[in-house]
């Protein structure tokens, strides 16, 4: 007959009966309790435990409690309110917390205008420049925010003579955007020979033109330039094309928008360059464009009646969610998939040749309209119509797709890289052929890099250091009338190292008002990146009757002046609207502009002392538009510009502090009401038991302490987690196992053989870190001896093994329950380990279309299925004993299903984690049975809160030991497409977060599960390992909540504490439906 244990009990008799077993066992060195203490505590127990009186007991013997009432309304909902209470509290304060913490800044709907007048209007209101001093840069040319008629009047020369513009003058004709995901700097560098490295380490040719990089021999090629491109994390696609366009810092919250569904709101430059006119940048028309065109697709046409360039894309469809109306030619493909390597960049490629020629400056007639003016074939199918392209993105997926799927150091990469380079030679090939009088540019950039495993999201710096290869057509400096210096020569030198490095420092959001002078479009709005000087060819030459303006050092102050103007209105105004930045920053700030300004406005007044002179000669008139003044004050803006970044990246998110405090004081509340009533014990146990009890006691108390509590505030502490957990499980099962050595004197085979159980832990655990790696990666890399066909078949072997011998039948008590047993119940997982072993073995093969999506599919259906089947099972398991009058009680009948669903959910996790994990998974069974065994040891007892430590580093161990951290850039993308190549939002989604907390949702489980059972007619004090295990996520919560609000400002917040503090998040939060449960089935 099967013993099994009521779920309510009173602890307060219970912990009397545990403390008078600690008396006796600290009396009689270590032996076992003899059989009169046994029959004396099952007496006591079944005495203290007899949930209700028997039906046929007669009403005298039991009379009703005064408690009890026929509606039913007691102490037992009570009772469930008050053990509910903590969580509930918990949850609370851990909502408002996060609704606290996770603020976004407030997006501004202001967008910088293009009107006449308003770049002087900017400089006015924020550098305090008269109307003399702004007249003045109109008349030069330095500004280009006047009439285009009077213009090109004044110029003597007519309108063509003109180059228009927003705020200065534009540039460039056209420019192509062409981001390779997650291209590292040091594979545009080293790894891109044909592309990069021709243009930056040959000899210059023989030319005129300077360049920063050439070809070499006689053939014309334009300037080139590499630029380490640095990523702000979080370093994720959505959020780096946000920073890229808008200039902004996408806030850690933005995060997930990078599953789709996020679109752009504030003012960029894309938004920009659809909505300003054509003829406002090439002195036409100033009227701005209201209403949003209409997208060309595939097989559709340009209309014709926009005369001006379209705007196309091709690539990634993140960009479509980011910018759904703004492209007219546009061609997105779908970009989860991390294993398709090809189709995205096979798009790309296809398209690109025909958008490269229709860029304006291309071809003769190229006058920037539409209709048939030139350019290319707008959608590439039956209609002819032909149009020119100011802008054309292209987003290459399959370098960042390989990094995820094989790692960066795999022959994949290798062809990956080698197609890129083609790729893009032939792109700077087409653009070294521009037409001579036109200037077209060609930027190749990364938006992140990756990793050594070929993940990225984090801060560190393999992924924060993207690439940026800037291209620029001959034309670029042909027609400005130099014969040589390059660009500029604006370095900061003129204000020692300090500015110098402020030059050298290129951010990501650098390149938005980068972009937007070489446009000629106003700097976005909310834009707080500084323009980079290097990226500016020499401006054409302007000729305004006898003044002139053709010195880069001139041109590049003001456009630095306008950038500094634009920043200080956004910081201005979103201290003063939204949540005051600190003041004395603000102050710092205000000087810095008000020193720079000043620099730049006497150079402005020597500019005119040398042009109010008719007799100047020309090398004159050009050294007042290069003086030094100019270049110092070059110097200022840019630094001002770089100390508002910083200030931008320390204080961008807004912090509710007063939330944060109340969220946090709830936590504090609930988890003061969560110490488990096993403290008692603990004391007696520390006062009472020998030298090893309290030194384990110790040992788990200085271990949990800093593992939940100081761990979360140092973040080096964090980073090496996995060691702390190994290192902190090892000591303490190997303290246990001296003491059961030690202690226990020579007995049963079976009670020797238990001393081991600890020792078993650690090995399993040590194992399982040094041998088996690759986890989440393809199983076609052959790095890893845990992806070889013999290690991964052994493995599903002794999986299979294991289900068979340990979970191989049901208890014969199962039948004589009146449950019917489903067929084939062993054969369910047998052939789920078959289909695994099968997909495996496809997916290995070098031949790709073996996929292995079929075997895998069935594996799945099978897995599932089992899921039920057990459920099924232990549904009917509790209806019969509730019939049985054995209501909330869990016997070993329950353990037995209970551990069959959980060994079925583990082959779930093996399927989408890949070959490594059936390796892993042995382990984790291994030491599951062996942490069991040790919970139900009465020979040798383990105090509760040391039990429930070992299970919670041994959990943990197993969430690192799967290749996962706390951290975005360790997620097994993967796992969405194990058994198919299309993404789908729900089982994409369902598969990536079983496969980061699975291991988390079903340890904690497996704990609750042995935990509330009792072995031979007792639990000891397993019942109260569960009351500790939850007790020690809680501490670790709450640490965590302390860490990221003391930690706020902290340069790593977002790179390493608020990662932690969303993982520490996600645990604890799955684990409240079994906290929930365990006490619901308390009080049924």
């Amino acid at each position: 007959m099967t013993t099994t244990i009521p779920l309510i009990r009173n602890s307060a008799i219970n912990d009397g009966i545990r403390h008078h077993h600690g008396q006796s066992s600290s009396s009689s060195s270590s032996s076992p309790p003899t059989d009169a203490d046994e029959a004396t505590r099952r007496t006591a127990t079944s005495a203290i435990e007899s949930p209700s009186p028997r039906p046929d007991a007669s009403p005298s013997s039991s009379p009703p409690t005064p408690s009890s009432s026929s509606t039913g309304v007691g102490p037992v909902p009570l009772a469930v309110a008050r053990r509910l209470l903590p969580s509930i509290l918990l949850a609370l304060g851990l909502a408002i917390f996060v609704n606290s913490f996770f603020l976004s800044r407030t997006p501004f709907d202001e967008r910088s205008s293009c009107e006449y007048g308003s770049g002087g209007a900017l400089l006015s209101l924020s550098l305090g420049m008269s109307d003399g001093e702004i007249s003045f840069l109109r008349e030069v040319g330095l500004l280009a925010d006047r009439d285009d008629a009077a213009a090109g009047g004044e110029a003597g020369g007519g309108a063509s003579s003109y180059r228009g513009g927003c705020w200065t003058t534009s540039l460039v004709d056209s420019i192509a955007v062409i981001v390779v995901d997650a291209l590292r700097f040091d594979f545009a560098r080293d790894r891109l020979p044909l592309s990069v490295g021709t243009r930056l380490f040959r000899p210059p040719p023989r030319r005129d033109v300077s360049t920063r990089g050439g070809e070499g021999g006689g053939v014309s090629s334009g300037t080139s330039m590499l630029l380490r491109f640095v990523a702000d994390p979080p370093t994720v696609t959505m959020q780096r094309l946000k920073g890229l366009t808008t200039g902004g810092l996408p806030t850690f919250a933005d995060i997930t928008g990078s599953f789709g569904g996020a679109s752009v709101e504030e003012d960029s430059w894309v938004e920009q360059l659809r909505d300003v006119p054509w003829g406002r940048r090439r002195g036409g028309s100033s009227r701005r464009r209201t209403r949003p065109r209409a997208r060309v697709s595939v097989g559709e046409g340009s209309s014709g009646k926009d005369d001006r360039p379209l705007i196309a894309f091709v690539g990634d469809d993140t960009w479509v969610d980011l910018f759904p109306t703004h492209f007219d030619d546009c061609h997105p493909f779908p970009s989860f998939n991390t294993r398709d390597l090809d189709t995205v960049d096979d798009g790309c490629i296809h398209h690109l040749p025909r958008l490269l020629d229709g860029l304006v400056g291309m071809r003769p007639g190229d006058d920037g309209g539409g209709g048939e003016r030139g350019g290319g074939v707008v959608g590439g199918g039956g209609n002819s119509t032909r149009s020119s392209f100011e802008l054309i993105v292209a987003h290459f997926l399959g370098v960042d797709h390989v990094g995820h799927t094989y790692g960066p150091n795999n022959p994949h990469m290798d062809r990956k890289l080698h197609q890129m380079d083609l790729v893009l030679s032939d792109l700077l090939g087409r653009i070294d052929d521009a037409l001579p009088e036109s200037c077209v540019v060609a930027l190749i950039l990364g938006d992140h890099g990756m990793t050594e495993d070929g993940n990225h999201g984090g801060g560190t710096s393999d992924e924060v250091n993207a690439g940026l290869f800037a291209h620029f057509s001959p034309g670029c400096e042909k027609n400005s009338g130099r014969t040589g210096g390059g660009s500029t020569t604006t370095r900061g030198e003129e204000l020692g190292a300090h500015a110098a490095r402020v030059f050298d420092s290129i951010h990501q959001i650098d390149l938005v008002p980068t972009i937007s002078i070489l446009m000629g479009l106003p700097i976005p709005y909310a834009n707080i990146g500084g323009l980079v000087p290097d990226l500016l060819p020499p401006p054409r030459n302007v000729v305004r009757g006898r003044r002139r303006s053709s010195s880069s050092t001139s041109y590049v102050a003001t456009a630095l002046a306008l950038n500094a103007a634009q920043v200080w209105r956004y910081l201005y105004t979103y201290s003063r609207t939204s949540r005051g930045l600190p003041a004395y920053r603000m102050s710092e700030l205000r000087e810095m502009l008000d020193s720079a300004s000043l620099v730049y406005r006497d150079a402005i007044s020597q500019s005119r002392k040398h042009n109010g002179n008719e007799n100047g000669h020309a090398n004159g008139e050009e050294d007042a538009f290069d003086s030094t003044a100019y270049r110092q004050a070059c110097a200022l803006f840019k630094i001002f510009l770089a100390e508002s970044t910083d200030l931008g990246k320390q204080v961008w998110t807004q912090f509710n502090e007063g939330g944060m405090r109340f969220g946090i004081g709830i936590m504090v509340v609930a988890w003061i009401m969560a110490i488990p009533l096993g403290k008692r014990i603990i004391r007696h146990e520390f006062c009472s038991s020998q030298h090893f009890s309290r030194l384990e006691l110790l040992a788990t108390i200085i271990f949990m302490t800093f593992y939940c509590g100081v761990l979360t505030f140092g973040n080096s502490y964090i980073e090496h987690e996995r060691e702390i957990v190994t290192f902190f499980l090892s000591v303490l099962c190997l303290v246990v196992f001296r003491r059961w050595y030690f202690a226990s004197p020579v007995g049963p085979k079976s009670t020797m053989c238990s001393i081991y159980l600890p020792f078993v832990v650690v090995l399993c655990s040590r194992t399982n870190d040094i041998i088996f790696t690759g986890h989440g990666l393809d199983p076609a890399i052959r790095l890893h001896a845990a992806h070889h066909p013999i290690v991964f078949l052994s493995s599903l072997l002794a999986l299979a093994v294991l289900r068979i011998r340990w979970l191989g039948s049901l208890p014969k008590t199962t039948e004589r329950s009146g449950i019917t047993r489903i067929p084939l119940s062993n054969s369910i997982d047998i052939i789920a380990i078959l289909c695994i072993a099968c997909s495996w073995w496809d997916k290995r093969s070098l031949d790709h279309s073996r996929t292995g999506f079929v075997t895998a599919r069935f594996a799945l259906v099978a897995v599932f299925w089992g899921i039920v089947h057990s459920i099924f099972c232990l549904l009917n398991q509790w209806r019969s004993s509730s019939r049985q009058g054995q209501k909330n009680t869990i016997g070993e009948n329950h353990v037995e299903q209970g551990q069959l669903a959980l060994f079925r959910a583990m082959l779930f996790l093996v399927i989408v984690t890949g070959p490594s994990m059936a390796s892993t998974a042995v382990f984790i069974t291994i030491q599951c049975a062996a942490l069991k065994r040790m919970m139900e040891s009465r020979a040798n007892e383990v105090a509760a809160p040391t039990l429930a430590a070992i299970w919670r580093l041994a959990i943990r161990h197993a969430f690192f030991a799967s290749n996962h951290h706390c951290s975005f850039n360790r997620l097994h993308f993967s796992a969405a497409f194990v058994a198919t190549n299309k993404f789908q939002f729900f089982i994409a989604g369902s598969s990536l977060f079983m496969n980061t907390f699975g291991y988390e949702m079903l340890g904690s489980s497996v704990v609750l599960l042995y935990s509330q059972s009792r072995h031979n007619g007792s639990r000891n004090n397993s019942a109260d390992v569960w009351e500790w295990f939850i007790y020690f996520q809680w501490t670790e919560m709450l640490a965590s909540c302390l860490s990221v609000s003391m930690m706020k400002r902290h340069l790593m917040v977002w790179a390493i504490f608020a990662p932690r503090f969303m993982f520490a998040a996600v645990f604890t939060a799955v684990g409240f439906p079994l906290w929930v449960l365990n006490h619901l089935a308390y009080h049924r």
